[in-house]
């Protein structure tokens, strides 16, 4: 259900209408004082966003000094209400030269009554996108004299914009060393318990792309996911050597995304954006390969000593490393003294987070650092309460190295002057939540 906003209204902190418009005539216009009354004199700006007050629907946010209001009358997606919101103050800063408060709104009647009438029709957001807005909204707002951000430069060549074809991206660009960087970046997520077995374990992942292309380029990006590559089989009429293949979760796409060719044909098909942004982002939650394994041993002998023992086993290839790996070990908060041996990297106790903190640089793959530490604890006269033993927490990067065992089979770039592109694939895998109970 969309937004079908009925009016909205910009007050100060005060509660004076700076500036309203009304989009449908199933409100009145006084709805206002309802909000005054009911929310903002009651003192609930804090409690929630959104509100009802009789048959009508309040959705609200403070930005600055100003609080925005959507007034609908029907059912309607309270997240599109506030990501609309979001996205047309971010379109009101580049008109204001970076600033969004009450002057700035008094000194831009005029330009934000025209930009309402444009983003929203009937109620229905429409494009907020300031690139293509200004390129018919030419009137520029009066600046901040506080704001040093400089003006945003006219977008030249840009009917195609216009047209809603290609929104995102201008035409005439020129570069003389056409490339392409693109970046899987995965996070895993791991609880394990006591005795080894996995309670749970998934990656979030995210696909980063820099272009750097002339022209209108048309690129095609080929993973080896499962549902692609059946796909893809299908179209070609014989089975496709591919190795290892994997399950994707929870996908979603940036808007340059032909999702159309995705869904026939299951082939990641876009016209890029200049510069850098994010491809794409996706969930597994089978057939992960944890880059670590973590072997605990605790023992608590008596009410002042403990030996710990910590072995952490790297699972990826010899050749692999990773990079700024931090073991942290929980200990009671009564300790006192403590002595290392470790076998790689270097270890202390931190006492404002009650842990052992073992740290290595640089681990290589196929290896098995081990930490060894005595910890000495204050003995209390009141009675001893069972320690309960929060998890072991670490901290990595591994590149060239996926958990999901995603992997980019094929980037294609065609434009048609047929320039020559140069692409570079990197893979980093990083802890996200990776705890281990002891």
């Amino acid at each position: 259900m969309p937004v079908a906003a009925s009016a909205i209204y910009f007050l100060n902190l005060r509660g004076d209408v700076l500036i309203n418009r009304l989009y449908r005539d199933d409100v009145g216009g006084n709805m206002v004082d309802a909000f005054r009354t009911h929310i903002m004199q009651t003192k609930e700006l804090g409690i929630c966003p959104v509100r009802q007050i009789g048959g009508c629907s309040f959705f609200y946010m403070r930005i600055s000094n100003v609080y925005i209001v959507i007034v609908v009358s029907s059912n309607a997606n309270v997240s599109c209400a506030f990501k609309f919101v979001v996205e047309a103050v971010a379109l009101f800063k580049s008109y204001f030269g970076g600033a969004f408060d009450e002057d700035a709104i008094r000194n831009n009647f005029v330009l934000i009554y025209e930009l309402l009438d444009e983003i929203m029709d009937f109620g229905y957001p429409q494009n907020l996108s300031p690139e293509i807005l200004k390129l018919y909204i030419t009137q520029e707002g009066v600046r901040s004299p506080f704001s040093s951000k400089p003006a945003d430069k006219p977008v030249p060549n840009a009917t195609l914009q216009v047209t809603g074809a290609v929104g995102w991206r201008r035409e005439g660009l020129a570069y003389k060393k056409n490339e392409v960087f693109l970046d899987i970046v995965e996070s895993v997520n791991l609880l394990m318990s006591s005795k080894g077995s996995v309670l749970r374990c998934d990656v979030t992942g995210k696909v980063l792309m820099k272009c750097f292309l002339s022209g209108m380029p048309d690129l095609k990006l080929g993973l080896n996911d499962k549902i692609g590559l059946e796909k893809e089989s299908q179209i070609k009429s014989r089975p496709t050597k591919s190795g290892k293949t994997i399950e994707l979760d929870d996908v979603t796409f940036h808007q340059c995304v032909n999702l159309t060719r995705f869904n026939s044909e299951k082939t990641v098909s876009f016209v890029p954006p200049d510069g850098e942004f994010e491809l794409m982002k996706y969930r597994i939650t089978e057939g992960v390969n944890l880059p670590f394994r973590v072997l605990p041993t605790i023992k608590e002998l008596g009410r002042t000593r403990m030996e710990v023992n910590v072995k952490v086993k790297s699972v990826f290839g010899a050749k692999m490393f990773a990079l700024g790996v931090v073991v942290k070990v929980p200990v009671p908060k009564q300790t006192a003294k403590t002595s290392f041996q470790v076998t790689s990297g270097r270890a202390k106790y931190n006492p404002a987070i009650d842990c052992l903190v073992w740290k290595i640089r640089k681990f290589p793959g196929q290896t098995e650092p081990t930490l060894s530490a005595e910890v000495e604890l204050i003995s209390t006269i009141t009675e001893k309460k069972s320690w309960t033993r929060p998890p072991i927490q670490m901290e990595f990067q591994v590149p060239m190295f996926t958990a999901s065992g995603l992997r980019v089979r094929f980037l294609k770039v065609w434009e048609r002057s047929g320039y020559n592109t140069v692409e570079w694939v990197r893979y980093i895998t990083k802890a996200g939540s990776y705890e281990i109970r002891c």
